[in-house]
């Protein structure tokens, strides 16, 4: 990273803070504008492919005093905890449950990949809910009433995330993640269908067929853990079936050595 005169390197203590006007300066936007000004130098500088798509959404950065924002681009590169929400859609038929899959357009990245019903990362200054509605609309063209009155939130899972090719960018980032995990049944009237192009469609699986695709490895591998939460929270993958469940249960929530959001 191409550091300069707007940070204050310590080689000694291994650390680095922003040179501001005012060390204790409570003007996050000053330090919001020297972490940006450093990516763009990073991105203009091509020394990090991960930085060549700018996603001009910003990612919180939680502190113990106070919160900072990153574009989403640069978080990877600094082993930010990003936050997201994901959120599976299921419908409870005479012939058991079924849940609603789409599969990622092939643009984007872990292309043709299937993922959750409805997923996405939290802006700053959003809350889960408020970013589940928003994606609902822009993934899957549900309502939000639809997903005020129905969408559950039933906790959250954590994870580091290892980033592959698949992923874009630099291979190897270490990205931890909390997912805020929602729950919504819909009645067989409820069709998502694409709005905003990132997925191709949405198709109604059985249970068997989740899992099927699941061991084949055709889940952006996130989303797999999701399912394996829903799984284990609908009593469909328990100690009777799976041999290695307490493993599986303790990994769905691994506790993060970083400051973390307090409140969804």
């Amino acid at each position: 990273m191409p550091w300069d005169d707007d940070w204050i390197i310590d080689h000694e203590k291994k650390w680095i803070l922003p040179n501001l006007k005012s060390l204790h300066s409570a003007d996050l936007s000053e330090q919001n504008q020297v972490i940006e000004r450093t990516l763009r130098r990073g991105q203009k500088s091509g020394h990090f492919r991960v930085l060549e798509k700018w996603r001009n959404e910003l990612y919180t950065i939680h502190g113990p005093n106070h919160m900072i924002s990153m574009d989403r681009s640069g978080t990877p590169l600094f082993g930010i905890v990003t936050y997201g929400v994901h959120m599976t859609t299921y419908v409870n038929t005479p012939n058991g449950m079924k849940i609603w899959v789409p599969r990622r357009a092939k643009a984007k990245t872990y292309s043709g990949m299937l993922d959750n019903t409805v997923a996405g990362g939290m802006s700053t200054g959003e809350d889960s809910l408020e970013c589940i509605v928003r994606e609902g609309s822009e993934e899957a063209s549900f309502s939000e009433e639809l997903v005020r009155s129905n969408a559950k939130l039933c906790g959250t899972i954590s994870y580091f995330h290892v980033r592959d090719s698949r992923a874009g960018g630099e291979t190897g980032l270490l990205q931890p993640e909390v997912q805020f995990v929602y729950d919504m049944e819909v009645g067989p009237d409820v069709i998502p269908r694409p709005n905003d192009g990132e997925v191709e469609d949405f198709r109604l699986w059985t249970i068997e067929e989740v899992q099927g695709a699941l061991a084949e490895g055709q889940f952006k591998p996130n989303c797999a853990v999701l399912l394996l939460d829903f799984f284990v929270r609908h009593g469909i993958l328990s100690l009777q079936n799976e041999k290695d469940y307490v493993e599986i249960v303790s990994r769905l929530h691994r506790k993060l050595p970083f400051p973390t959001v307090s409140a969804v």
